[in-house]
């Protein structure tokens, strides 16, 4: 498997038999400024998301059109994608689980808010907040947490599902912090590598990783801070 990060919490994962995108938020994100939205979405299979703001959404409704990919998100989520023109869609909710060929995708629970606010001013409701757990089929076992804060029941999330990667957010404001991220990495998880994302691509969130890079250290996960467009192999 091989784990690119695209700036803010946009990824793409490369396995054996799927190209896939997490909320691929490209056009107007200040950390995938210099990359090549065609070369990254180039053999997409499926488009995941973890909820409906725009930063996370991103470039769905066209990247889809233009691949073909599957895109996978909760069920209003995708309600309102199909109203968009999206027609590949697997709808689902938190707790439900989502089998593809080579890898399934499970809604697990985030605290975050799920909403887009459309040209008329409207405030539209888009369900829950999620984050995505991926089984992948003779790979490692991965979690996007989506935005979220701390909560207990992460515990519950790593006894059920044993992550391998984990997917952090951790630039404070809408999430949790870098400090309370690795607080939440040690107490409920055992990531064997840890990613962090969801900072430095706006000036009201952190700029850098430092604080979950300091909150981890002394642990036996390994932290993995990429620019955005490079690629871990694993």
């Amino acid at each position: 498997m091989k784990i690119t990060w695209l700036g803010h919490s946009a990824f793409r994962l490369d396995t054996a038999k799927a190209s896939i995108l997490i909320d691929p938020f490209f056009t107007g994100n200040p950390g995938f400024a210099g990359l090549d939205a065609k070369d990254w979405a180039t053999g997409v299979t499926h488009i995941l998301l973890t909820h409906g703001h725009g930063d996370h959404v991103g470039d769905t409704v066209k990247l889809a059109g233009e691949t073909g990919a599957t895109v996978l998100a909760n069920a209003d989520l995708a309600a309102w994608l199909g109203s968009k023109g999206v027609t590949k869609l697997e709808a689902g909710n938190t707790g439900g689980t989502i089998a593809f060929d080579g890898f399934s995708v499970t809604f697990t629970n985030a605290l975050h808010s799920s909403a887009q606010i459309t040209e008329d001013g409207v405030s539209h409701a888009l369900g829950n907040a999620n984050g995505l757990m991926l089984h992948i089929e003779g790979d490692a076992s991965l979690l996007h947490m989506g935005d979220t804060d701390i909560f207990s029941d992460m515990k519950l999330i790593h006894e059920l599902h044993q992550p391998d990667i984990g997917l952090v957010p951790i630039g404070d404001r809408f999430t949790m912090g870098g400090a309370v991220a690795a607080l939440a990495c040690q107490r409920f998880f055992d990531f064997k590598i840890a990613m962090p994302c969801h900072y430095g691509s706006f000036g009201i969130i952190d700029p850098t990783p430092e604080k979950f890079v300091l909150g981890m250290e002394g642990t036996r996960t390994r932290v993995v801070t990429p620019a955005a467009g490079e690629s871990l192999s694993l």
